[in-house]
């Protein structure tokens, strides 16, 4: 499968990285990885331990499961302690609320039963309920994710709850930060045709270091005009869109889908596509593919290229193309770089000079 041959992908992601990794190499891309965050189970964590004690000794009246893989390591560190069947007896007492599918069949899986879980996979949602239904007096656990915060659990304190939250799993900093800075830089330079998200953490990551780096504006500038950020679902997604990006989400909320959907996605859209007398023409952020073949071009060619392309055949002149190399003094950058971009093509003949006008591309319309 080759239908994303020549796109390049960045993947902000940690846990199941490989998947995607595999997955959009096999269809033909370039991925880079930039985990932006890692994810660290508390399977040995003391504080795990004591949270995991005082709901047995306190049990409480509702249990909100946020994540499967939440509660799958909760139990895990509870059974290397030999807590997991005291803690799951207690939880089998209480009602307990699902923030959606993933979550509900860990639930099932360890023998319990959800009394609700939400149809938006959203914290919010499932806050709601609870506050609807009435918790005034009402102990209620919440196992915690990355992106859970203090004003969404806030309803339930309003309403007379008294909430504990029980953290599984610990947001770092990424191990490796210089990937992360050259994934802003590159999402900054629209030298990346998309970017996955996975987790709000994630995407809040990549946003603080691109404010550090000085390129927020230039990185949301570019995700809205050139770069596809695509997240998994609303919960992943609402960071991004607090600043004005709006990114590419999956009908279903699920690393499949996003996986379908992105690569759906940029197959049919291409920063350029155009007929040519030597075969299709794709232009990408950082290749370009030529009658199936990918072409090896340096920035400045690769920019000559997509302006042409983006002209579908029309007349360019130097003057027209000279704000596509940045930097460049005059138009005699634009010759040099349309004889290099000549001696890398197939055929240098793709490049029509049209006696003083400029350069167009031979299309076949």
């Amino acid at each position: 499968m080759t239908e994303l041959l020549g796109v390049t992908i960045g993947i902000t992601s940690d846990r199941r990285s490989g998947d995607m990794i595999a997955t959009f190499e096999r269809k033909g891309a370039r991925v880079l990885h930039a985990p932006t965050m890692r994810i660290v189970p508390l399977t040995e964590d003391d504080q795990l331990l004591a949270d995991t004690r005082d709901v047995i000794a306190d049990p409480p009246d509702v249990v909100l499961v946020t994540t499967g893989i939440g509660l799958r390591g909760w139990v895990e560190a509870a059974d290397a302690a030999g807590l997991a069947g005291p803690l799951l007896e207690t939880m089998g007492r209480a009602r307990v609320v699902a923030r959606g599918p993933k979550a509900t069949g860990v639930i099932r899986a360890n023998g319990l039963r959800e009394a609700w879980s939400a149809a938006s996979e959203q914290t919010a949602e499932a806050v709601e309920r609870l506050v609807a239904d009435g918790v005034d007096g009402c102990s209620v656990v919440v196992q915690l994710h990355g992106a859970a915060d203090e004003h969404q659990l806030a309803p339930l304190v309003a309403a007379g709850a008294r909430v504990r939250g029980v953290s599984v799993y610990r947001w770092l900093p990424p191990a490796d930060p210089d990937a992360v800075d050259r994934l802003v830089d590159l999402v900054a330079e629209r030298a990346l045709d998309a970017v996955t998200f996975t987790s709000a953490p994630g995407a809040v990551a990549l946003l603080e270091v691109a404010q550090r780096r000085g390129r927020h504006e230039e990185l949301v500038a570019a995700f809205g005009d050139g770069v596809v950020a695509c997240a998994v679902g609303d919960v992943t997604a609402e960071p991004l869109r607090a600043v004005g990006i709006e990114p590419l989400i999956p009908d279903r909320w699920r690393l499949g889908a996003l996986l379908r959907t992105l690569t759906a996605h940029l197959a049919e859209n291409p920063v350029a596509d155009v007929a040519t007398v030597q075969g299709r023409l794709v232009v990408r952020a950082q290749t370009a593919v030529l009658d199936g073949v990918l072409l090896e071009l340096a920035p400045g060619p690769r920019a000559l290229l997509r302006r042409l392309a983006e002209a579908g055949g029309a007349v360019l002149s130097r003057e027209d193309l000279l704000p596509a190399l940045p930097g460049a003094a005059d138009v005699h950058a634009v010759e040099v770089t349309i004889g290099r971009l000549r001696a890398a093509l197939p055929d240098a003949s793709l490049v029509r000079t049209v006696v003083k006008r400029g350069y167009r591309l031979e299309t076949t319309t």
